[in-house]
């Protein structure tokens, strides 16, 4: 079983950046996808970003292009997320996530097995 527990969340002003990491244990496989979601009040949970856990290939969303990067430590099991110049609108529950098939589309939630119990991020203005 596959456990996924985020941290680094937390309170950062207009323009700031936070690292957010996700520790993951239980063992993946080659052919997994990690990626990170997000859901402000009142939304739907959204695709931000995903990378193949073997390889480089990554895939973020519209929203976060040029200011969030997805990453990953293999050794150290742990997936990260670096957002920078944050917005007032990227406040939301970070969540961590894997999947277990790289085929089709990355920001449809329902293909996503494996969650993390999120992390908060607050952007003030």
């Amino acid at each position: 079983q596959v456990q996924l527990v985020e941290s680094g969340g937390g309170l950062a002003q207009a323009g700031g950046s936070l690292r957010l990491s996700c520790r993951i244990s239980g063992g993946i496989f080659d052919n997994y996808v990690m990626g990170w979601f997000r859901q402000a009040p009142g939304k739907e949970r959204e695709f931000v970003g995903g990378i193949r856990w073997i390889g480089e290939m990554t895939s973020l969303a519209e929203t976060v292009k040029g200011r969030f990067t997805i990453s990953k430590d293999n050794a150290k099991n742990t997936l990260y997320l670096q957002t920078n110049a944050l917005k007032v609108e990227d406040t939301a529950v970070y969540y961590c996530a894997a999947r277990n098939n790289p085929l089709g589309a990355w920001s449809e939630r329902w293909t996503w097995v494996y969650w993390g119990q999120g992390t908060q991020v607050t952007v003030s203005a």
